[in-house]
């Protein structure tokens, strides 16, 4: 589900490959990309990192039937996915590596949560994008740390709490985004980023951006462990088992008022 390889310039290609099912974060799927960037972080032949997906969708978020088993568990299992997915996002953060977002597809929840922890986030120029868990009765927990301090509070606010889906070129006004570009240019914009990188000192690049992110909001356990409370109060909530049944369901939930 999760796919890497490493060219001879020290290039990673970091893949989400779970097409058929919009590469929607199951547990496997969180597991090996918590995995995956320790091993990225630990290797010192790997100087940039490009985080892209197979398919037509860069991410639908967090998948919905994993969220409905976790929800049914009791709080020792609620806590260790909501644990698991929380520190998936700080180790793809915590990256020493420079990491370029290649977005060919659309990006909701946990997909606009990935592109916040992307230090160059660049999406093709009909992607769609969307902080959708408010209509399941949920909250954008876990990645909230991410896309407040990519965004700042002001702009997130915007779309942090609507589920209102937005275009590309908002996404890149609202500073998810560093760029937009047509889809046949993605693959030169992400070479364009990778390329100065490899003229560059690993060690200095590794500093700078620990430096820029001790600059930056803090996002240390106390804020993680908040954002994993967060979750498992919408979990235990009765709002979010409706919206996520009514999802299963395939009906409008019942707040929804053009039912």
């Amino acid at each position: 589900m999760i796919n890497l390889d490493v060219d001879a310039r020290g290039v990673a290609t970091l893949t989400l490959s779970r097409p058929e099912k919009h590469n929607a974060l199951s547990q496997a799927m969180i597991d090996d990309l918590t995995a995956m960037a320790a091993r990225i972080a630990a290797d010192s032949v790997i100087r940039v990192v490009v985080l892209t997906a197979d398919g037509p969708t860069f991410c639908a978020g967090g998948d919905l039937g994993w969220m409905r088993d976790q929800m049914a568990g009791d709080t020792a299992q609620k806590r260790a996915a909501a644990q698991s997915l929380a520190g998936m996002l700080g180790a793809l953060n915590r990256l020493p590596q420079p990491l370029i977002g290649r977005i060919a597809g659309n990006a909701f929840g946990g997909g606009v949560g990935l592109a916040c922890v992307c230090d160059v986030p660049i999406a093709v120029e009909h992607a769609r994008f969307g902080l959708t868990e408010t209509k399941l009765g949920l909250i954008p927990a876990t990645i909230g740390p991410y896309v407040i301090a990519r965004m700042g509070e002001a702009k997130a606010r915007r779309v942090f709490m609507s589920s209102r889906i937005f275009e590309a070129e908002e996404a890149a006004q609202l500073d998810i985004l560093a760029r937009v570009v047509p889809a046949e240019a993605l693959d030169a914009a992400v070479a364009a980023e990778v390329e100065p990188y490899l003229s560059c000192g690993p060690q200095a690049v590794a500093a700078a951006k620990r430096f820029a992110r001790s600059l930056g909001p803090v996002i240390d356990d106390e804020t993680i462990a908040r954002s994993i409370d967060a979750l498992i109060a919408c979990w235990d909530g009765a709002e979010a088992r409706a919206g996520i049944a009514a999802f299963f369901d395939k009906r409008a939930p019942d707040w929804r008022d053009d039912r």
